[in-house]
């Protein structure tokens, strides 16, 4: 405000109209809120309405399918989902398969980005668009299958690992990322006798905390979530991952409760209580870390789309 005072009026007079002009709601802010507003409800409300149905009883339920505040609060669904023994085997399944399968995608797609994104790398324009037809064509689960027969990985969890090693899209992010880091960083650790792998690991992997966290998550979540490529190729019930496992507990429990015969009690046959205590079950891990990268996730992202 002092400086303001000591500017000449016509001066401060463009001042204030600036800073009014910045204050001042527009039509067009408050469209954007109302707008802003309605897709936040949209998602927020389902969240809410499968997290209520699964604290409620089956006759709550009933009576309005739509619930926002359970009535009657109750754990039965919960208690009868983790009473099967399968949910805990899926738990510790899906964990190691995270634990082994996410450094693995990340030690692969690191390297190939970090070699792609340099300007002299040999034969770059081929590699890239080798890269980009995978993301539209691939040779199938039938010879996928075969492969991992002939190397003896079917109902093992490496099977699970090796099929997924990297993903097209991710690549491409990361390597945009290390494409926009300043090219002398690595001409200078060069000229101190530095190799490739001590430039990723020395220069680059510090300044890309960004991208390593939103790699990460982006492959938590895809391990988290495997499902297909372990139903083809595992058979063996104690190496059932999460997804699976889930949903065999609430097809038993469909089952279950059309034939009105279980081993769990009938007022624990809540169906639509389970499916929804199953999503939960399924999203509560992953909701959890989401937080702890949220900062670099929204940095990576931006940066490792634009192509500077």
């Amino acid at each position: 405000m002092a400086e303001v005072k000591t500017m000449p009026e016509p001066a401060r007079q463009t001042v204030r109209r600036r800073r009014s002009s910045h204050n001042r709601i527009e039509p067009l802010d408050i469209a954007l809120v109302i707008i802003l507003g309605v897709l936040a409800l949209l998602i927020v409300i389902p969240f809410i309405n499968v997290l209520a149905i699964s604290f409620v009883t089956q006759q709550e339920y009933l009576k309005t399918s739509i619930l926002l505040f359970p009535k009657e609060f109750t754990l039965e669904n919960y208690q009868a989902m983790f009473e099967d023994g399968r949910i805990w085997t899926g738990y510790r399944t899906t964990t190691i398969l995270l634990l082994i399968g996410v450094p693995i995608n990340l030690f692969l797609t690191t390297s190939m980005a970090y070699g792609l994104s340099r300007p002299d790398y040999p034969f770059k324009r081929f590699f890239i668009f080798f890269v980009v037809v995978t993301m539209m064509f691939n040779g199938g689960i039938i010879p996928m299958y075969l492969l991992m027969k002939q190397l003896h990985l079917i109902n093992s969890l490496w099977s699970v690992v090796f099929a997924y090693g990297i993903n097209a899209f991710y690549l491409i992010i990361m390597m945009n990322y290390f494409s926009n880091l300043p090219i002398a960083l690595s001409e200078s650790a060069k000229l101190d006798g530095a190799g490739e792998w001590t430039i990723l690991l020395k220069v680059i992997l510090p300044l890309s905390m960004p991208i390593m966290a939103t790699m990460t998550l982006f492959y938590a979540v895809d391990r988290w979530n495997e499902w297909f490529n372990a139903m083809i190729f595992i058979r063996k019930g104690n190496l059932t991952v999460l997804q699976l496992a889930l949903r065999s507990i609430v097809i038993d429990s469909q089952i279950s409760q059309q034939l009105n015969v279980s081993n769990i009690q009938t007022d624990k046959q809540f169906t639509e209580g389970m499916k929804m205590a199953a999503v939960i079950a399924s999203m509560l891990p992953i909701m959890c870390v989401f937080p702890l990268l949220q900062r670099h996730f929204v940095k990576g992202m931006l940066i490792g789309a634009i192509k500077a």
